[in-house]
């Protein structure tokens, strides 16, 4: 009697249809996919678009502290028992996106060891980014914070090819990542086109000379 063949599992299709426990959704731009301070319950996955992660302190303040792209992962607290979202998730573009209930993420992390190898790279990957970001934040001038978040806008160095236009962001989220004011910002973007870096047509062209300014002592 010839053995039953089980089927193999396969991430990309497993974050690309539904399923139990897992349903696509679409957002149109500037809508938020959950708020701060809203129960924990699910794990998302990026499809298609651009996702802002923003704070709110208690006096009010917002800051802006992630931009997310296809293919990110974002809201994974709820399965390390974070009863709340810390942030807010809302939308840059229309988005596509994979809500995975926090008990099918576990279910999945605990049966599927391709995927759990997938998410656990990505976690690595994120944490590596984040620990660049503090360097970047405590020892680069604001004209090289600035140029780096446009070269992640515009996604030089990871995999595929860059996008060199950037969606649509307005110079106080960008001062908000940077950690300057306005009028800074408005001053290196200035310089930046002066210089061949960045162009305006229709929207924002990041150019990959950009990284002579963070590569520049």
């Amino acid at each position: 009697m010839p053995a039953i063949r089980v089927p193999s599992f396969d991430p990309k299709v497993f974050l690309a249809s539904i399923g139990r426990g897992r349903r696509i959704l679409e957002f149109r731009k500037k809508r938020p996919i959950f708020t701060q301070g809203e129960p924990a319950n699910a794990v998302f996955y990026l499809q298609k678009g651009r996702v802002k992660l923003t704070v709110v302190s208690a006096r009010g303040k917002e800051a802006t502290i992630g931009m997310l792209a296809a293919g990110d992962f974002f809201g994974e607290g709820c399965i390390a028992d974070q009863p709340l979202r810390m942030t807010t998730a809302s939308t840059m573009t229309d988005c596509t996106v994979v809500r995975i209930e926090k008990k099918a993420m576990m279910q999945v992390l605990h049966q599927q060891r391709t995927f759990s190898d997938l998410f656990v790279a990505y976690l690595v990957s994120r944490n590596i980014r984040f620990e660049a970001d503090l360097v970047d934040q405590l020892f680069n001038s604001s004209e090289k914070r600035l140029a780096r978040i446009l070269l992640l806008l515009a996604r030089f160095g990871k995999e595929g090819k860059p996008e060199a236009l950037v969606p649509k962001i307005s110079q106080e989220t960008l001062a908000e990542m940077v950690g300057t004011t306005r009028s800074r910002v408005s001053f290196f973007m200035n310089r930046f086109r002066k210089l061949g870096f960045v162009q305006y047509n229709g929207g924002l062209y990041v150019h990959s000379s950009l990284l002579n300014i963070i590569l520049h002592d």
